[in-house]
């Protein structure tokens, strides 16, 4: 067993002296009052209960162990395990399963991607400086948009990059959000506008159609109203009429932003061309469900919006011989810049995560894309046909993809626990965070990897 040793403090790079410096500042009697407000039961106590240490062959033994129980959807998992121990998968809510070209990790774990970070000598990673131009030039064609950064987190935070880029832009101060909206990019986008003092609206949605109210986002729109967030297809699902929101937000002076959660849905739905700002999450283009992370988070704009965008670019340029080359033109991270001129603090590279996107959009094509986002609304409307058939009740009338609401004939809750009985996880309750949907409201998912047997066999359950 291991133990802690008697010092506590012993990783932090302050003396005995500055840290007696440091509390009297501060006006602290010592390090355990800085804990006084988490309750005495709850602080730790003498030695941690550490288990002893593993060889490694040890640890790969516990982990194939582990790996036997897990309740995954995922095919490559599912190869590996028995039938006994295959899971289906119906939920989606931002995170989606699609099948991953075997090519994707055989190139993006080469040492010269794997390891590689910010290319800051272009004479030395043209690789990936070309490999992130590429990406860039396909998000635009896919979105509409005229330029696209290689450098956010995730779907979320270039939601909130995006308000904030939108405030800059305009010169006003605060935001029309639709409720439509992943409640957990709403989350994040308040947890990064907060102590800025952006202020953010919620406008609902129609009952009957599951869309935007219309209605009610123009009464919302003030003359200091930077922009409109909004998701398509939404948190439900459900296709929003961008054209007629942008009409609305443009009227008043505000800029539209469009998230999209899932990309798969470009390959056959209008892309959001009226928009001003795309923020987008293209984790369904070749990267894993894995645990929430790593993903991929990508902004693309109007070229006059060029100077507030977060992130960095890659240019196309030439070199003193005339040849084509590749390097940063222009890098607005606290990284690359003085902080107080920066327009993100978001200071990672998701070069490699982004290289898989560029890698599963070369293998697809744009054909391809096409009939894999056929596949993924073919397979949902099965879903929903049978779903129905088996007593369930769509939520809304209006056009989605590869995604719906519905409810049950019973509690989301007591279903998914009797799907998961049978080894099927069932939908997303919805009613966390839609209270007014009910219980029995729930958000079910189907992508080219869901079966005919998947889905009839939850359907039997239902």
């Amino acid at each position: 067993m291991l133990t802690l040793q008697k010092d506590p403090m012993r990783y932090l790079p302050k003396s005995p002296a500055d840290r007696t410096e440091m509390l009297e500042a501060i006006g602290v009697s010592s390090i355990e009052a800085l804990f006084e407000t988490i309750p005495a039961e709850y602080r730790l106590k003498g030695d941690l209960n550490i288990p002893r240490q593993h060889s490694e062959s040890e640890v790969l033994d516990r982990f194939r162990a582990f790996a036997g129980n897990i309740a995954s959807g995922d095919v490559a998992v599912l190869a590996s395990q028995p039938a006994s121990k295959q899971y289906a998968s119906f939920l989606g809510a931002g995170a989606y399963r699609h099948y991953r070209p075997v090519v994707i990790d055989s190139l993006v774990q080469r040492g010269e991607f794997l390891t590689s970070y910010t290319p800051y000598q272009p004479e030395i990673a043209q690789g990936t400086l070309q490999a992130m131009f590429e990406f860039q030039t396909m998000i635009c064609e896919l979105t509409g948009m005229e330029i696209a950064n290689a450098s956010m987190y995730d779907g979320s935070t270039g939601a909130a990059e995006a308000v904030m880029m939108a405030v800059r832009v305009t010169g006003r101060n605060g935001a029309v959000v639709a409720r439509t909206v992943h409640p957990e990019y709403r989350e994040v986008l308040h947890t990064a506008t907060q102590h800025q003092g952006i202020p953010a609206t919620e406008v609902g949605y129609v009952a009957e159609t599951g869309r935007v109210d219309l209605a009610a986002l123009n009464a919302a729109i003030t003359d200091d109203t930077a922009c409109v967030l909004i998701q398509s297809p939404n948190f439900f699902g459900t296709i929003e009429d961008v054209t007629a929101i942008a009409e609305i937000a443009h009227k008043k002076g505000a800029l539209l932003i469009v998230s999209i959660a899932e990309a798969v849905s470009l390959g056959i739905v209008k892309a959001p061309v009226e928009a001003d700002i795309v923020s987008l999450e293209a984790q369904s283009f070749g990267v894993a469900v894995g645990f929430g992370g790593p993903y991929c988070g990508v902004i693309a704009c109007k070229e006059k919006f060029l100077r507030q965008m977060p992130g960095r670019l890659v240019g196309e340029t030439k070199d003193k011989n005339g040849k084509r080359g590749f390097v940063l033109t222009l890098s607005t991270r606290e990284q690359h810049i003085r902080r107080e001129k920066a327009t993100s603090n978001i200071c990672t590279n998701q070069a490699l995560v982004a290289l898989m996107t560029t890698i599963f959009l070369t293998v697809y094509g744009k054909q391809g894309l096409r009939e894999l986002a056929e596949q993924n609304l073919a397979k949902a409307a099965y879903l929903r046909n049978t779903l129905t058939k088996a007593g369930a009740k769509p939520l809304f009338t209006g056009p989605s993809f590869n995604e719906f609401a519905i409810n049950l004939p019973e509690s989301a809750e007591t279903a998914n626990t009797k799907l998961l009985g049978k080894q099927i996880i069932g939908g997303l309750a919805l009613a966390k965070w839609y209270p007014e949907l009910g219980e029995k409201a729930t958000l079910w998912c189907a992508t080219e990897l869901t079966t005919k047997v998947q889905i009839d066999a939850a359907a039997a359950v239902i």
